[in-house]
């Protein structure tokens, strides 16, 4: 393998919990050395979530977090004292980039917002991740990714028509905003590259969620229409939902758009009588009859796996696909055929799936190299060989109780 592409690219990570996180592995990944910023006095949120190995709580013992964080190292750094703050900037005086998606304001309590940092280092590509974005009325509001998903608007148009909206599953924007965040790290090192200048990138996560909802914004805007929830039903497609299966839980996702696609469906079936009715000959006449459409439809399904249905279906042309479970993805062909899930031996987890890179770079690929790192599991190593300190520095930080 040759050199990775951001090899030598140096980022103190004083990021937490899920955007900011992703953001920075996306670097670490691909080679840059990403130094987290962390303190057992206030430990990170995600290090509390589950799932736990062997479901025993503990710091060093999420998988949630551990997916996020692989290639870093981590230093336990109480940032409430003066040499806390002292080895805080000598690590931001040797990186390229400093991360954080604090609350804005968190960072300026502590000297170390941008407007400080800059006059440290005039060249440094300072990222900010935030709920709303830096500056406006709203900028100092606390909130997780499912608070953003739900200013963004997503929330509203979740759901059946006939029940209150619905959260989608998890914290929607802290998987969307890295993807934003990356590019805009990569850009701004260009065009430092190129300048010789750094800058502050101020990103709002529900700003960038947004953008997925442009259909929907435009059509408020031009023509005054407020998009209605209408579960798993699609506007051009009938049928289109996910139809139960045999098994516990098991369930296959239909969705027929055009003419053909449906004689392809009714064929697979078998030609059932109630199909040749001629008010599901077209895409009017099905849509208007969709609940029974979809009952009988399941009828078929009911009776086989959702990977018969799914392959019974894609080999005439009819989109089709099994709602996977955990364990399905990992059986899952495509991905076992790109070793999307890597293995890696962690210190406290033993050896634990990782979630692979989603693209693969043909002459710099990213490699997990090392699993998340444990709560200042590198305090020595990034003091002494990153920062250059010595012993008797090290020792005095210790004695002071600024490694925690």
């Amino acid at each position: 393998m040759g050199k990775q592409a951001l090899e030598g690219l140096k980022v103190a990570d004083f990021s937490w919990v899920g955007a900011g996180p992703i953001t920075t592995k996306y670097l670490a990944d691909h080679g840059a050395t990403v130094v987290r910023i962390e303190s057992s006095a206030r430990v990170d949120p995600l290090r509390t979530i589950p799932p736990f190995k062997d479901e025993e709580p503990g710091v060093d013992r999420s998988g949630f977090y551990a997916n996020f964080n692989t290639n870093k190292y981590s230093i336990a750094l109480d940032l409430n004292c003066t040499p806390g703050l002292e080895v805080a900037r000598r690590l931001i005086m040797w990186a390229d980039v400093v991360a954080e998606n604090f609350t804005p304001g968190v960072m300026k309590r502590w000297g170390l917002d941008y407007p400080s940092v800059v006059r440290l280092k005039p060249n440094i590509i300072y990222f900010s991740s935030s709920q709303q974005g830096q500056t406006g009325p709203h900028y100092h509001l606390a909130g997780y990714g499912n608070h953003a998903i739900s200013l963004a608007g997503f929330t509203h148009i979740t759901g059946w028509p006939d029940r209150e909206a619905v959260m989608p599953y998890g914290a929607y924007t802290d998987f969307i905003s890295p993807r934003f965040g990356v590019v805009a790290i990569l850009a701004a090192l260009d065009y430092r590259r190129r300048t010789g200048k750094g800058q502050h990138l101020d990103l709002s996560q529900a700003e960038t969620a947004s953008q997925f909802l442009a259909p929907v914004l435009m059509d408020s805007a031009v023509n005054g229409a407020e998009f209605q929830r209408r579960g798993n039903r699609d506007p051009n497609a009938s049928p289109h939902g996910i139809y139960p299966c045999s098994g516990e839980d098991r369930w296959c996702a239909i969705a027929v758009f055009n003419d053909r696609q449906w004689l392809s469906l009714c064929k697979v079936m078998g030609d059932p009588p109630w199909a040749q009715e001629s008010r599901y000959q077209t895409l009017l006449g099905r849509k208007a009859c969709e609940d029974e459409l979809d009952s009988l439809i399941s009828d078929w399904t009911r009776e086989r796996t959702p990977e018969q249905v799914m392959e019974m279906l894609q080999g005439v042309g009819v989109p089709a696909g099994v709602v996977s479970t955990s364990e399905d993805l990992f059986r899952d062909p495509q991905l076992v055929h790109r070793n999307h899930f890597v293995l890696l031996e962690h210190p406290v987890i033993g050896r634990h799936h990782y979630d692979g890179p989603s693209f693969k770079l043909s002459r710099t690929p990213a490699e997990l190299r090392s699993p998340a790192p444990c709560l200042g599991q590198h305090t020595e190593f990034v003091l002494r060989d990153l920062l250059g300190m010595d012993d008797v520095e090290i020792a005095a930080l210790a004695d002071t109780g600024t490694l925690k």
